[in-house]
């Protein structure tokens, strides 16, 4: 069964198309769930703005669906709720933003 280590390294590929860093360094997932062979990742955008947030959400299912095979199905909930800041950068995240 997949696990959330799992789940993140599979999130890993996911790049934010404006940035160019991928969604975990970005602090984009707030969290994962697994049940049985259905996944839950609950993500959110850095604007309610954001132009792309149906590209993203379907990247972040096939990157989950083609690395982790036993998964069947993948929710993505957005929220808002915290909002995102740029405190939520991972240190890698800033180091490939070149703040660091």
């Amino acid at each position: 069964m997949a696990s959330e280590e799992d789940l993140l390294q599979a999130l890993l590929r996911v790049n934010d198309p404006e940035v160019g860093v991928n969604i975990v360094d970005l602090g984009l997932v707030y969290s994962t769930e697994i049940r049985e062979r259905q996944v839950r990742i609950v993500m959110t955008m850095t604007t309610p703005a954001f132009p792309m947030h149906s590209y993203l959400t379907q990247e972040v299912r096939a990157a989950i669906l083609s690395q982790c095979e036993e998964v069947e199905d993948v929710h993505v909930e957005l929220v808002w709720d915290p909002p995102w800041s740029p405190k939520m950068i991972s240190e890698e995240g800033k180091r490939q933003l070149g703040w660091q």
